[in-house]
């Protein structure tokens, strides 16, 4: 089993360079026993020593899924139904009738790091909640598109199917009851919110003009683990993504501030958003 003591400082920063420009995860200093805790299993399986000898095998390219199965492993998966709650408030009560009034039809929007899926499929929930009390609504027809680096969480996302302990991290009763079916192995998405999701596999450092335009991004919790240049590349590009009045919400503890001028900052009772700027 790999241990904390046994990397040393110039395996880790090999493995930090590796990590910042597969990804863009920015790996601080002191932070080995994350490389323990999310590799130790993935070594045991290739049959790989150390450290060490797992960046030699990815700088020779040799297995060829090696690489990807260590970006799997190190990108963080945390996610929960309606995450924080405030901001699809935001959505549902401020951005949903705006853009509804400004377009007079129906939305395109983006989950830029969607994990397994609970972030697109509440805001598709949610379109589902808005349309039943705005009978009129044209919205239940809008897009949603689903993007992540690991592959291994699209899969799992495209099921549309979660065990009963992943149905409890912020799902009420009432919505089980209303978007989710039983199935053979847990709980599955209703074919009317599925289907307004499709997923893609997207790197953020890469481009991304081919996904189209949007009216609304969310890149919740994600810019946090990049560097100060990348996060402006990353802003700067979705701006361009937006359409004119298009929202962007980040997470809670992230901000524009110091990394794009392309957005104006929404106070609403609910929560803050951005707003690209005409």
């Amino acid at each position: 089993m790999l241990q904390t003591q046994e990397i040393t400082d110039y395996d880790y920063q090999r493995f930090r360079r590796f990590l910042e420009s597969a990804c863009g995860i920015l790996l601080g200093e002191g932070k080995q026993y994350l490389i323990v805790s999310r590799l130790t299993r993935l070594l045991r399986d290739e049959n790989i020593a150390g450290l060490s000898e797992l960046m030699s095998a990815i700088e020779k390219g040799q297995p060829r899924h090696l690489r990807d199965a260590v970006i799997d492993a190190m990108t963080t998966n945390e996610t929960s139904w309606f995450r924080d709650g405030q901001p699809f408030e935001t959505l549902e009560h401020v951005v949903l009738p705006e853009l509804e009034k400004l377009r007079g039809t129906s939305l395109r929007i983006w989950s830029s790091a969607c994990s397994s899926g609970q972030e697109p499929y509440t805001i598709s929930m949610i379109l589902s909640e808005y349309a039943r009390k705005n009978l009129s609504s044209r919205l239940t027809s809008s897009q949603i598109v689903a993007t992540d680096i690991s592959a291994s969480m699209l899969v799992q996302a495209k099921k549309a199917e979660y065990e009963e302990v992943a149905l409890g991290r912020g799902l009420s009763d009432m919505r089980r009851k209303q978007f989710f079916s039983r199935s053979q192995d847990g709980w599955k998405v209703v074919d009317d919110v599925r289907n307004r999701v499709s997923f893609r596999e997207q790197n953020l450092l890469q481009g991304f003009s081919t996904l189209g335009k949007f009216d609304i991004i969310f890149c919740r919790n994600v810019l946090i683990y990049f560097s100060t240049e990348r996060k402006q590349d990353i802003l700067s590009r979705m701006a361009l993504s937006l359409n004119r009045g298009g929202y962007l919400f980040l997470g809670a503890s992230e901000t524009i501030s110091g990394y794009s001028d392309a957005f104006d900052l929404v106070r609403t009772p609910y929560s803050t958003v951005y707003r690209r700027k005409d």
